[in-house]
């Protein structure tokens, strides 16, 4: 076991999805999936282009079709972040991706067939360093499963990962993740920790099929929020009906608020309230969105009045406590009086400021140190 900002972690087996540790010691990282048409080549990249700016570490296409593997060549030659294919019964598709420089295939082996088809995908995964997904859903669960325990629930969902599991491992194949998921919070948590206690591989958490921005990302951070406060999970995506970017932002929210990444700037705010100095909403959006393409880790206090303002600006890099008249501090310190009219530029500035400062001051690596 190892402690992250007091929560310790299970320990798990590290594979690599590409370039990126799953599992392990590795930070728990954050995917997303495409809903582009993946035949569409420059309509998919550009959506991955976005994925990866907002900081996703691993990215999920759908290959339906032998025609979207191909594309799927192209997609590869296009971008250069972790690509995990998404297959369901076709075993010749997750050869074809296979070759065509897929990290990650999402297959079940007990959907695709004879013993020999499921070795031929086990041996080309093997052959070229590729892991697997198995990816249990309680809306595709096995027919017997289903008449077996009358209707989805945890016992049924482990029991299908369990299946496809003794496939893998009887093949002598260990590099691959398990995700156990449910729209219902509480089976889906259940699933979660049952599994946790039956193998030492990876875990992908999700909530699927969450449902729209505010409702699904209020289900995401409860049901993910609980595992991984209980150290289960080793990467995870946030499944919402909204443009994926928002999957990501999501996700590193949730892992923030746990102290269990540091990525992109933590803005602490007030609700706002009659003893406001300066509009407090409409600073923390507008400042929020200047900010988005930050990707180092820095802390922002923005709070209205003189309350709670310059004891939660003391803590942080950046902060600001409304007051008469509101004042920028730096480092914890007051630095200097800042008008309302210009609240979100001097924010900004200063955040940028701050991150510069750090950069020149960070340790130059000698290069004899890094051969």
């Amino acid at each position: 076991m190892h402690e992250t900002t007091g929560i310790t972690r299970r320990k798990s087996r590290m594979i690599h999805v590409g370039q990126v540790a799953v599992g392990g010691d590795a930070p728990i990282s954050v995917q997303s999936m495409t809903n582009t048409e993946t035949c569409d080549v420059a309509a998919t990249v550009a959506q991955i282009q976005r994925l990866v700016a907002a900081g996703a570490d691993i990215v999920r296409v759908s290959i339906p079709t032998m025609e979207a593997a191909q594309a799927f060549a192209e997609i590869r030659k296009a971008v250069d972040v972790a690509l995990v294919t998404d297959i369901h019964f076709d075993y010749r598709i997750a050869l074809e991706v296979a070759k065509l420089g897929a990290d990650c295939l999402r297959i079940n082996p007990g959907n695709i067939g004879r013993e020999d088809r499921v070795r031929q995908v086990v041996e080309a995964a093997r052959d070229r360093g590729i892991c697997i997904r198995i990816g249990v859903n309680a809306g595709s669960l096995e027919k017997e499963l289903q008449k077996k325990y009358g209707e989805p629930n945890a016992d049924a969902l482990v029991e299908s990962a369990l299946r496809h599991m003794e496939i893998l491992e009887r093949l002598n194949f260990r590099d691959y993740k398990v995700s156990l998921k449910a729209s219902n919070i509480a089976m889906g948590v259940a699933a979660y920790r049952k599994m946790a206690t039956l193998t030492e591989q990876p875990l992908h958490l999700g909530i699927t099929e969450a449902g729209a921005l505010r409702g699904g990302t209020v289900k995401s951070a409860i049901g993910l929020g609980m595992l991984l406060a209980e150290g289960i999970g080793d990467t995870l995506r946030v499944s919402l009906a909204a443009d994926p970017v928002e999957e990501v932002k999501v996700g590193f929210e949730i892992l923030k608020s746990l102290g269990l990444r540091k990525k992109g700037v933590n803005l602490i705010a007030c609700p706002s309230c009659s003893r406001q100095e300066f509009d407090v909403i409409a600073t923390v959006n507008a400042l929020e969105a200047r900010l988005e393409d930050i990707q180092e880790s820095i802390d922002v206090a923005v709070i209205g009045c003189v309350v709670n303002g310059p004891g939660e600006a003391k803590e942080v890099q950046v902060g600001l406590a409304g007051g008469s008249p509101n004042l920028l501090y730096k480092d914890g310190k007051p630095h200097s009086k800042v008008s309302n009219e210009e609240l979100v530029d001097t924010l900004e500035r200063a955040v940028r400021e701050e991150l510069k400062r750090r950069a020149a001051s960070a340790p130059v690596i000698p290069i004899k140190a890094l051969s």
